[in-house]
């Protein structure tokens, strides 16, 4: 091949590249188009190649015709992609044009998980009368889980709580919230309001009433001359926050190692009132906790004396609480995470 006819072919394919890029009907024939003229492959490379056969001389002459084709046929594609871009935009805008005006899709609200919920307005009935929360470790040893309130390691009393042990020598999962009560008693002196909620743990089989994991929430204080009376009168006014204003409420006894005297703390029946229904066990009441006056043991392994302060402690269920004032009849519906049930309590 010689000059001459590689120059036409140059030129054939200006015209033809240049012709074909303003008549291309949107932007993916142009970049077809620059692959097929100007790419590794594509027609301007592929006359290139003749190069080759011509006399040394001739050789600038037809490179210089081939880079004046490629910015001949790249300003082609330039203009057409400016035309193409700003049409097909302008047409884009029309088919996805947005009515501001009209309404938006609703958002779907969260809410507080019932037993959360419930936690946060038990801690908020007792804050009215003092009370500041603290926290405490879901992993304890067992001499803050049990001997230091009034548990030794062959109590009978080791038999109410299925512990479940670590593989780590002297510690567990805490069975209650009611080794909180040392802790906070080692790090505050008298006057003490404390309330301690929290997960627990026990090895049980899981049923309507039972769980291996639950939430308990547990209250202290302890001050100089602190009784019975005040701690009734505080649980009253609690019951009456949770479960109506004239609810009757009872104390009866009760056992309970870190406390002495111990005592149920039991409200009518939210079901039937009294009339003794079956979710009452036919007695017409029900318990909602345990409490008593903290074991001078108890306040003397806190590092309180006896002789001068007394104490009284409660502890209670939060889905207990939550079942109570929801009338849920199985609590393993908190566990399952079924929006629909969830979704009830907003």
């Amino acid at each position: 091949m010689d000059l001459a006819q590689l120059t036409r072919n140059l030129e054939a394919l200006r015209a033809r590249a240049v012709g074909a890029a303003a008549a291309a009907p949107d932007t993916a024939a142009l970049d077809a188009l620059e692959v097929g003229v100007l790419g590794k492959k594509g027609d301007l490379t592929a006359i290139l190649r003749g190069i080759g056969a011509l006399p040394a001389e001739d050789r600038p002459k037809v490179g210089a015709i081939a880079n004046e084709v490629r910015t001949a046929v790249e300003a082609a594609l330039h203009e057409a992609r400016s035309g193409l871009g700003g049409a097909e935009l302008a047409a884009r805008l029309a088919t996805e044009a947005l009515d501001v005006t009209t309404p938006g899709r609703p958002i779907r609200r969260g809410s507080l998980h019932p037993i959360i919920e419930t936690a946060r307005e038990i801690a908020e009935v007792f804050a009215q009368f003092g009370f500041v929360v603290y926290e405490g470790p879901e992993i304890e040893d067992d001499r803050t889980n049990f001997q230091m309130l009034n548990i030794p390691p062959d109590h009978p009393a080791r038999d109410l709580w299925d512990t479940l042990y670590l593989d780590v020598e002297g510690l567990l999962l805490r069975t209650h919230t009611s080794p909180g009560q040392i802790r906070v008693m080692h790090e505050e002196r008298p006057p003490i309001r404390a309330l301690l909620p929290g997960r627990c743990f026990r090895y049980e089989a899981v049923d309507a009433s039972h769980a291996s994991e639950f939430f308990q929430v547990e209250g202290l204080m302890v001050d100089e001359g602190t009784s019975m009376a005040d701690l009734k009168g505080l649980l009253d006014q609690f019951a009456h926050a949770m479960f109506g204003a004239h609810r009757p409420t009872r104390f009866r006894p009760g056992y309970y190692p870190f406390t002495e005297p111990s005592v149920a703390f039991d409200i009518l029946c939210v079901i039937c009132d009294g009339e003794k229904c079956p979710a009452c066990s036919r007695t017409g009441w029900m318990t909602i906790l345990g409490a008593g006056m903290v074991h001078p043991v108890v306040l003397r392994y806190g590092g309180i004396d006896p002789e001068r302060y007394q104490g009284f402690a409660f502890g209670m269920g939060v889905e207990r609480i939550a079942n109570l004032r929801h009338q849920v009849a199985d609590l393993r519906l908190y566990m399952e995470d079924d929006l629909r049930f969830l979704g009830a309590f907003r």
